[in-house]
């Protein structure tokens, strides 16, 4: 760190001195005429140079909108016909953002195809003028630069970054369903080359800055400032535009080169790519790979690699106009409708709809160092909590930390943090097996076992120690907060945070809250939640909230149809092929058989025969053999380490022979196996909204897709393509029909479905099974009403 602000420091000096030798002292900063009649761009002129600084007005991000267009159209004008403005720089004046992507809601408005291929033409004439300048451009690139913002910035001559953890760059559009539309397909191969552009466009991940530059999207880097008589974020876009200024007048000048020189393996895979076979083969190999991937269901990856192979074949105009024309065609299908449908979804649940809380939680103390807490832990740190981890023996606590080190190390290991950082992030960790420090804490995260008693007297231990404005909020899968809170002195300060595995890599945060949590209690929460960086749905109280309930009735189908014989490795194929991220017999040994079976009996309990299907007697022989699924390494495969390929436990087959059910013709064939499931998820879902469980139909999509996928595959899974192109999707990609299951959710399955094609499927299995598939009251009243929807 000494080292990296030494040359920030170095760096800054240098930067001055070009200015001074060459004489360009800044003279003072002049407005536009039209300054006062536009909101979203404001720029004006230092010496020669134009800054031209974007700020979308009443947002926390810059959006390529209509009316930003516009203004950038008349400002870069103005630029262009000026005789004292040599050269120009953008800018955002928002702090970790540059330009985020287009806005979406503008494409979302759009009722024809022709209108988003107009769109897209219109953004390419903008974005071919800003390639074509005679002035030369510098993007000055702070935060994030995605999207239409990636493509604004790889058309100017010159790319300028901070090397900042929040500075990423992009294309995401394939996780929209859609593809760049405003040239980014014909001129990022270009620039980066087929394989590298092809990876970025097919994954949609983000980049870092120092990535970027070695890959040639960005020309240089910029440290960025600490704090001093300004904020740091402020000194930092304050320095980034003095040197883009810089920059902007070399370039005016012709003293510096906006050519970068390529290294030796970009020149020869540069001269590879010359050789028709050599394309015709990279273009069939990725082709394969994607068709594997999405089995030929999900349009955009397919569209994305046509675009630029006809623009490398064809000419650039035959590139752009493809572009425009797929574009149109992939924003107007019915899978891109859902995927944004699921983004506003995430942007809804990523804001604090409980407002600011009177107190900021700074100290956090977590109970338990298993695998939950460890990974609660790893996210608070992370994110600057100072953080007790509290277990009762050494080993478990030893155990614990160790999960936290080595998850910020891995971090290290992609580079993503520097061993400095993570030794500093780790020193926010203090572990313990006693109360002390408990007196400061601001909220406390009880992960012990599953177990009310436990729980009540953990609780009890927690409040005699704790300060009166320190919340107390139990990790439980399936027990009523309620329940736990009965022993509380202070029942309005107890919250449910149902955190899912791994922590650290699964999206999804669960808040319950009871009739008598305080508002503010729930504010605090879903602020701490919202700074561990998760998507967060809040639920009322009920057993099994609302992401269990919906898994549990599933979960006991599974063991019905594995009791009727179908294999384990069929019913994950059939799991998969409709659409879930995971087979669902893996799923079980993925969410630990133990665990199935306490949810199996806690909510068939409550919910008695509606919860019902396989005979639970096999999870609980299958507990008593030690066979818990992969944290023991057998269930219903064996489970290796280091090994990927995973074989059938053959020990499961006495068991399942002792409990086989007869399978019922009718309704046994691949097609119901895989409604039976989904019916009844989609099911308990809409009855949670029924009961007020949710309280928005999309509060209940995001916690389907980015909580109930388990495990190996939420946030995104990759396969590798040969040795540069990876494929990652998430949380799903495969599409039924029409549809996407998971990418949609439940309540847009069955808009999108449709109500009476569900409620039709669910009393056939009724008739088989009985109330196990009964309609609830809700989805049979959207049946009745074809125009009732859970989305308008």
């Amino acid at each position: 760190m000494v080292a990296c602000r030494a040359i920030g420091i170095l760096s800054r000096f240098s930067a001055f001195r070009i200015l001074r030798s060459r004489g360009y002292i800044c003279r003072n900063f002049t407005g536009s005429s039209a300054l006062l009649t536009r909101t979203h761009i404001n720029y004006g002129v230092k010496g020669d140079v134009a800054v031209v600084r974007i700020n979308s007005p009443n947002s926390k991000v810059n959006t390529l909108s209509k009316e930003l267009h516009s203004e950038f159209s008349e400002v870069m004008n103005e630029i262009w016909a000026s005789d004292q403005i040599r050269s120009a720089v953008l800018i955002s004046s928002k702090p970790g953002c540059f330009i985020a992507g287009a806005d979406i809601n503008m494409l979302a408005a759009c009722k024809t195809l022709q209108e988003v291929t107009q769109l897209s033409q219109e953004a390419q004439r903008i974005v071919e003028k800003l390639e074509k300048s005679t002035k030369p451009i510098v993007a000055a690139i702070n935060g994030s630069c995605l999207g239409g913002g990636l493509e604004v910035a790889i058309s100017c001559q010159y790319r300028i970054a901070t090397k900042d953890r929040k500075t990423v760059l992009g294309t995401p559009e394939v996780l929209l369903g859609a593809l760049p539309g405003a040239g980014g397909t014909q001129r990022l191969p270009k620039m980066v080359g087929v394989p590298a552009a092809l990876d970025m466009m097919l994954t949609g991940r983000s980049i870092r800055a120092d990535r970027a530059k070695k890959m040639g999207l960005v020309d240089q880097l910029v440290e960025p400032l600490g704090p001093g008589l300004k904020p740091p974020e402020e000194r930092t876009i304050e320095y980034l535009e003095e040197v883009a200024i810089t920059f902007a007048k070399g370039l005016a000048d012709k003293k510096i080169s906006p050519k970068r020189d390529k290294g030796l393996v970009e020149k020869l895979t540069a001269y590879a790519m010359t050789i028709p076979f050599v394309r015709q083969q990279v273009y069939k190999k990725v082709e394969e790979k994607v068709r594997k991937q999405t089995k030929g269901l999900y349009p955009a990856p397919l569209k994305i690699i046509d675009v630029v192979k006809t623009g490398i074949e064809q000419g650039s105009d035959a590139g752009y106009l493809c572009e425009s024309q797929k574009f149109g065609e992939l924003v107007m299908t019915k899978e891109s409708k859902a995927l944004m449908g699921l983004y506003h979804g995430q942007v809804l649940c990523k804001k604090n709809k409980f407002g600011a809380p009177q107190k900021d939680v700074k100290h956090l103390a977590i109970l338990g160092a298993g695998l939950m807490g460890a990974g609660i832990a790893q996210v608070s740190v992370d994110k600057g909590l100072k953080t007790i981890l509290k277990d009762a023996t050494l080993t478990a606590l030893d155990r614990g930390q160790q999960q936290v080190f080595k998850g910020l190390n891995d971090k290290v290991k992609k580079k993503a943090l520097t061993s400095f950082e993570r030794d500093s992030i780790f020193s926010n960790l203090t572990g313990q097996l006693d109360y002390q420090g408990f007196e400061k804490a601001d909220m406390v995260i009880e992960a012990v076992f599953e177990d009310l008693s436990l729980k009540h007297r953990v609780l009890k231990e927690v409040e005699a120690v704790i300060p009166d404005h320190c919340i107390f909020a139990s990790n439980t899968s399936a027990l009523p907060i309620s329940e736990i809170a009965a022993v509380s002195k202070r029942p309005e300060k107890v919250i449910g945070m149902h955190y899912f595995s791994p922590v650290d890599k699964m999206q999804l945060l669960e808040i319950i809250t009871t009739e008598k949590t305080s508002k503010d209690t729930s504010a605090s929460a879903v602020a701490v939640g919202l700074k561990q960086g998760k998507v967060i749905i809040v639920v009322k109280d009920g057993p099994g909230f609302y992401t269990t309930r919906c898994l549990a009735p599933m979960m006991s189908e599974v063991i019905r149809i594995l009791q009727e014989g179908v294999d384990p490795k069929k019913l994950d194929s059939l799991t998969t092929s409709f659409g879930f991220p995971v087979g669902a017999a893996t799923l079980v040994d993925e969410v630990g058989v133990d665990v199935a079976k306490h949810v199996a009996e806690d909510l068939g309990k409550v919910f008695g025969e509606r919860f019902g299907g396989g005979n639970p007697e096999l999870l609980t022989q299958m507990v008593s053999k030690g066979f818990l699924g992969r944290k023991s390494g057998k269930g219903f495969y064996i489970y290796q380490e280091g090994v990927k390929r995973k074989d059938l436990n053959s020990d499961m087959d006495s068991i399942l022979a002792s409990l086989k059910l007869p399978p019922k013709s009718e309704v046994s064939s691949d097609e119901d196996i895989q409604f039976r499931l989904v019916t009844r998820f989609v099911n308990e879902a809409v009855m949670c909204l029924q009961e007020g469980i949710l309280a928005t139909p999309a509060e209940g999509d995001i916690g389907a897709v980015f909580g109930l996928g388990f495990p190996p595959c939420l946030g995104g899974w990759s396969r590798r393509l040969g040795r540069k192109l990876t494929l990652a999707w998430s949380p799903c990609c495969v599409s039924f029909n029409e549809v996407l299951f998971l990418y949609s959710g439940p309540f847009r399955f069955v808009d999108l479905y449709g109500a009476q094609k569900i409620v039709d499927r669910l009393k056939k299995y009724e008739a088989a099974y009985g109330k196990q598939f009964t309609p609830c009251q809700l989805l049979a009243d959207h049946a009745n009403s074809p125009n009732k929807k859970f989305y308008q």
